[in-house]
């Protein structure tokens, strides 16, 4: 679980423990990790990762790889908000970099570890290894101004699902990508109630902000349908965001 110590990820490892799942917290940030695994307690432990490094990311599927690795969800991932051209001249070139590296690359670092470990299993009767659930954006569709960066990563994440489903799928493991709206997250728990009602009152329905348990609802749901497989999923109460 990448990006598992908060967020969507913290409701997500939530909801796989409930239902009986071994669970490998993997995250950045150690306290709230080691918390989160402590106050789960049998059948979760904590692995310190960063998913742009290799070898952190494979040292964390390597612990999870004991009980037999069959479901990865990442959700691990950063924002930036920053014009492609403003009264500063050219949009920074290290801050675009940072988030692609983070958001795209430790995506795909998280699932090509995750699946070779899926690779080295038994299939169950189904024919299925294993599992993996990534984490996109609306903003790989409905990008914003100042979103350039971020809108990338999250594309390019979208763009990545089918062709790894398909890499795959002789080998029994599924990828799926969920393409979250605004949510609830601690990324939107620093703004002022007002302007969290405001965010809610643009959905369609329901207004409100996006609760990070139906997040996890659906990466439990995609985990137990088979059929679901190399498809982005939006799940935003019909928002399309404008462009600012």
């Amino acid at each position: 679980m990448a990006g598992g110590a908060s967020g969507l990820g913290e409701a997500t490892a939530r909801a796989l423990h409930a239902r009986g799942a071994q669970v490998t917290i993997a995250d950045l940030n150690a306290e709230k990790g080691e918390a989160l695994a402590a106050e789960l307690g049998e059948r979760a432990a904590f692995a310190p990762c960063d998913v742009t490094d290799e070898a952190q990311v494979a040292a964390a599927v390597e612990q999870a790889a004991p009980t037999g690795l069959r479901i990865s969800v990442c959700c691990a991932g950063v924002g930036w908000a920053e014009r492609t051209v403003s009264k500063n001249g050219p949009h920074q070139l290290l801050p675009f970099e940072t988030v692609l590296r983070i958001n795209l690359i430790g995506t795909f670092n998280v699932l090509r570890f995750a699946a070779a470990a899926m690779n080295a299993l038994d299939p169950l009767d189904s024919g299925e290894r294993g599992v993996c659930v990534n984490t996109a954006s609306i903003a790989a569709y409905d990008g914003q101004i100042g979103q350039i960066a971020y809108s990338a990563s999250k594309g390019g994440i979208v763009g990545l699902t089918l062709p790894a489903a398909r890499d795959m799928a002789s080998r029994g493991i599924r990828v799926v990508t969920i393409a979250p709206g605004t949510f609830d997250t601690p990324l939107l728990g620093a703004l002022p109630q007002e302007a969290r009602d405001e965010l809610g009152k643009a959905i369609p329905f329901p207004q409100r902000l996006g609760d990070p348990a139906e997040f996890a609802a659906l990466a439990v749901h995609i985990t137990e349908n088979q059929m679901i497989n190399g498809e982005t999923i939006r799940l935003d109460g019909a928002l399309r965001m404008p462009p600012r």
